[in-house]
């Protein structure tokens, strides 16, 4: 499947989506809502259960993870809506047709289920930000993962050899952007994993593989508490030039710092855990998503995109070198996952374009 085959316009598609884009949704595609929320509905047990074992309840600073994402979430799912409706209405596109064109691809069935899928990545994500938090609560161990580093690229550290290899300016400025696009990307397509998508199952297969990988991600920080080379070995980072960056590690030492020291206050908060790299892992899902649907150009690009966060994540120290297969392996196991959670069973065949 082409890029442009995921919103081909109406004409070009042989009717189908007259066929089954207003119809009643089957009762099949809410069973598939209620596996991915039985999952969802056990992460927030194991939540619940550590909140209780530290004491501290769950947080949501200046509605940071939870209430601002999901209106920021509602914004970003109009403006896919309407463009989806654009480029899929045949020529002319008219006010009226594009809003044709939308009211009958989204039924309020569809509507529903859609707004079924998206509060379960919500509250999965806002789970895994407490977790995250009160992972800091454990002792560290970035010594040994110092330690498989340097075994690894033969006592070496592999910061460094990076900093050597494309140099400690232009290098460190443009990888720093790179990093920085990571949440922009992130916001925009779990959003797109709903609305994109012909079939509603697949969509559901996006959003499992969404919810899994915050999942996963979780437990490899419980399973090796880490901060991060920028905390371990700072010497290797001092040749960088000041950027965010430094800012934010800076930051999140400091919020480290105050919640050991004043767990129960209100604003004590933690955002910093490194085995596995999400960035990494979060990074491949996204491109599996663009994979599942066939979108061979898309793919390619966030390969690249992939690359170049694989190498900025150790370049400017957030993360060690063994933290990036991790996030790969994490990324690989959510697909695994995501199609066998809501049972469905492969993707969508080229040119398919069935709605249910």
């Amino acid at each position: 499947m082409k890029d442009s085959d995921l919103l081909a316009p109406a004409s070009d598609r042989e009717q189908a989506p007259r066929r089954g884009s207003g119809a009643a949704v089957p009762r099949a595609e809410w069973w598939r809502a209620a596996r991915l929320w039985a999952v969802v509905g056990c992460f927030m047990a194991v939540g619940l259960a550590r909140s209780v074992q530290v004491g501290i309840p769950f947080r949501d600073p200046h509605g940071s993870f939870l209430v601002n994402r999901v209106s920021l979430t509602l914004a970003v799912f109009l403006g896919l809506l309407a463009l989806d409706g654009l480029v899929r209405t045949g020529r002319p596109r008219t006010l009226r047709r594009v809003v044709s064109t939308v009211r009958h691809r989204w039924s309020p069935g569809r509507l529903a289920l859609a707004w079924a899928a998206l509060p379960a990545y919500h509250l999965t994500y806002f789970t895994y930000r407490n977790l995250k938090s009160w992972d800091v609560l454990n002792a560290p161990r970035d010594a040994m993962l110092t330690g498989w580093d340097r075994w690894l690229f033969l006592g070496h550290s592999p910061a460094v050899l990076l900093h050597d290899l494309l140099g400690q300016h232009t290098a460190a400025w443009v990888l720093t952007a790179w990093y920085q696009a990571f949440p922009i990307l992130v916001i925009v397509a779990y959003p797109a994993a709903v609305v994109l998508a012909t079939r509603i199952r697949d969509a559901y297969v996006g959003i499992a593989a969404f919810v899994w990988v915050w999942i996963l991600g979780t437990a490899t920080y419980y399973l090796i508490p880490s901060l991060g080379p920028f905390r371990a070995e700072p010497a290797d980072f001092s040749g960088l030039p000041h950027t965010v960056i430094q800012d934010n590690q800076a930051r999140y030492l400091v919020q480290r710092e105050h919640l050991l020291a004043n767990p129960h206050v209100g604003d004590a908060y933690a955002q910093v855990s490194a085995f596995a790299s999400l960035h990494v892992g979060v990074t491949a899902t996204i491109l599996g998503l663009a994979w599942w649907h066939g979108l061979r150009r898309t793919t390619i690009v966030l390969g690249v995109f992939l690359a170049g966060t694989m190498v900025a994540t150790v370049y400017l120290g957030w993360h060690f070198a063994v933290d990036v297969p991790a996030g790969l392996a994490i990324a690989a196991l959510a697909w695994w996952l995501a199609p066998r959670t809501v049972g469905v069973r492969g993707r969508p065949a080229d040119g398919q374009s069935a709605s249910q």
